[in-house]
């Protein structure tokens, strides 16, 4: 096996597997991604996506928040989700691949859920932003309210499952969602739980990347439908009786929610170097 030769510049980039990103960002955003710590919450159909993007973007810190193993029933959606990694703890997997991609990527994995109770440990480390792809209302809430709360920048993804047209996501504001169950459940909670509601312009200032297609459930017959069934099963997103869900999908959730995460670092860079000329 040919081994490539250390191509890196003075600011430590590796040029030669991430000189296309300075070709399509510039050099300064490449220096802010290399120099960047994000997190990732939830290592499924959606967060595992994520990550391949944040590595092959050429992030310098990559922290992984999850205490799931990898399944066979993943398969259908999940980037770790092949034969050899069946069984074995997702980011431990995903720390393997990000390695693969970029031995220079320095990577935290965090074996835990995120809780109500620990959202705040969890998050006091400084990140410079904070994807949120957990399924599960409670924790997703505490999660959003705190970053809200303290400016952390966060994008959280609403449901990706029941849906197979990649090109009806965006991203909105968590109150202008539509046809995400998930989505509504956690603005239900934000507003009951943390007092989070609609400012004059009818936002809740959380960026969510959202589908608007109407769901497919799974009836109990084995057929689909347009319109939820009476079993609670077919709302969920787990393995067994939940939302289908497919990898086009999923992946773009997580894509997207990695492209307005850089978008909105760049900005942000942007807006203070031309403060700090006007200083």
């Amino acid at each position: 096996m040919t081994k490539c030769s250390n191509t890196k510049n003075h600011h430590g980039i590796d040029q030669q597997r991430f000189g296309g990103i300075a070709r399509l960002y510039g050099q300064q955003a490449q220096i802010l991604f290399s120099r960047a710590h994000i997190c990732v919450i939830g290592m499924g159909g959606v967060g595992s996506w994520a990550v391949e993007a944040l590595a092959r973007t050429g992030i310098g810190a990559i922290t992984l928040i999850d205490m799931d193993d990898v399944c066979v029933t993943n398969t259908n959606r999940q980037n770790h989700a092949v034969r050899e990694n069946i069984g074995q703890a997702k980011i431990a997997v995903m720390e393997q691949r990000i390695l693969a991609i970029n031995p220079h990527c320095q990577v935290k994995c965090i074996d835990d859920f995120i809780t109500p109770e620990n959202v705040v440990e969890m998050l006091d480390q400084n990140f410079s932003y904070v994807i949120d792809t957990i399924d599960s209302v409670r924790p997703k809430a505490a999660l959003l309210a705190y970053c809200r709360r303290y400016a952390i920048p966060v994008i959280t993804v609403g449901g990706a499952g029941g849906q197979i047209d990649p090109t009806r996501i965006a991203v909105l504001d968590l109150a202008k969602t539509v046809q995400d169950p998930l989505a509504a459940s956690v603005r239900e909670r934000l507003r009951r739980d943390f007092g989070v509601v609609k400012n004059s312009k009818g936002k809740l200032r959380i960026d969510c990347v959202s589908s608007s297609e109407p769901l497919m459930y799974p009836q109990i017959e084995g057929n689909l439908s347009r319109s939820a069934c009476t079993t609670e099963g077919s709302k969920r997103m787990d393995c067994a009786s939940g939302f289908g869900a497919v990898t086009m999908v999923t992946a773009t959730f997580g894509f997207i929610a990695v492209a307005h995460a850089l978008k909105k670092m760049i900005a942000k860079a942007t807006a203070s170097q031309v403060l700090d000329n006007r200083q």
